[in-house]
């Protein structure tokens, strides 16, 4: 069965809930089990894997809304709008974390791992990862952004238990481990946030449109028309479910409003009909020079 953007967004999320919430108790008490601050911050970041997941469920709701009088490209980029609240939750996690460690160095406070502990971090590995190639295989099938974001942040809870696995096998020679670890873990937080943050943020603010999108567009202007027109000035609006692409046109002269609206409308409807974007194209005179051309 072929899953849409909110069916992919609605199963991750639910998915993903169900099982942190299951984790967080369980590395919970073999964190204060073990006395490991890194243990229990990996737990709170597991269950901010859970709050995150609720994040994408709403951000996918508001961003199947249809477009409205006020919103007539709809509400798609709700779904970068959630995957900047999950940046700015795990930015918050990773300084809280990060804050605790420092203080625990200070205080010269070490962790018993035990038994339980190593357990426990190698089947929240296993278990996150899983989580984080489910979320990515959905990710690439509907192209959702905010499934993706969820899951790096799934990604990073399993390399964080991965990390703090490495440091239970030096506990004997370094009484410090734990602390390094939980500063490990939350610039392994800090670079996850930034990576989601910066990646929605730029599509917010605007995009260029791809090589191999422009590249299409010369084929299917080509396949129509040969080489007697000449495409440039491209700008595209990505709307999430909607996409909206303009771009000039170079033609000459001679030709009637009537045909060059003809030309425009046919490549238009071959565009949308090809690539599911929506297309407006500006026709000017062949010779002619914009000053940003």
């Amino acid at each position: 069965m072929k899953l849409d953007r909110k069916q992919a967004g609605y199963q991750e999320g639910i998915v993903s809930i169900i099982i942190n919430v299951s984790l967080f108790g369980l590395k919970y008490w073999a964190g204060i089990v073990s006395g490991s601050i890194a243990l229990v911050a990996d737990a709170w970041h597991t269950l901010s894997d859970s709050m995150s997941s609720i994040i994408v469920i709403v951000g996918v709701k508001l961003s199947s809304r249809k477009a409205d009088k006020e919103h007539p490209f709809g509400h798609g980029r709700w779904e970068h709008i959630a995957s900047i609240f999950i940046g700015i939750l795990l930015g918050i996690i990773a300084y809280e974390f990060l804050k605790e460690s420092l203080s625990q160095i200070k205080m010269k406070e070490s962790a018993n791992f035990g038994t339980v502990a190593v357990v426990v971090t190698i089947i929240s590995v296993v278990i996150k990862e899983a989580l984080a190639q489910y979320a990515f295989f959905l990710a690439r099938k509907t192209n959702n952004s905010s499934v993706k974001a969820d899951g790096w942040h799934h990604r990073t809870d399993a390399l964080s238990s991965v990390v703090i696995l490495i440091g239970i096998a030096f506990k004997n020679k370094f009484w410090w481990i734990d602390s390094v670890l939980g500063i490990i873990v939350s610039l392994m937080l800090f670079y996850a946030a930034y990576e989601i943050l910066k990646e929605s943020i730029d599509k917010i603010i605007g995009e260029n449109p791809s090589a191999e999108l422009i590249g299409k567009i010369k084929e299917i202007i080509s396949g129509l028309y040969g080489t007697d027109l000449v495409p440039h000035h491209f700008h595209i609006h990505n709307y999430i479910s909607q996409k909206e692409l303009s771009f000039h046109i170079k033609m000459d002269k001679n030709v009637s409003i009537e045909k060059g609206h003809s030309i425009a409308t046919s490549i238009e409807e071959k565009i949308y009909s090809e690539l599911d974007i929506h297309a407006t194209i500006h026709i000017e005179p062949l010779k002619f020079e914009h000053t940003f051309d």
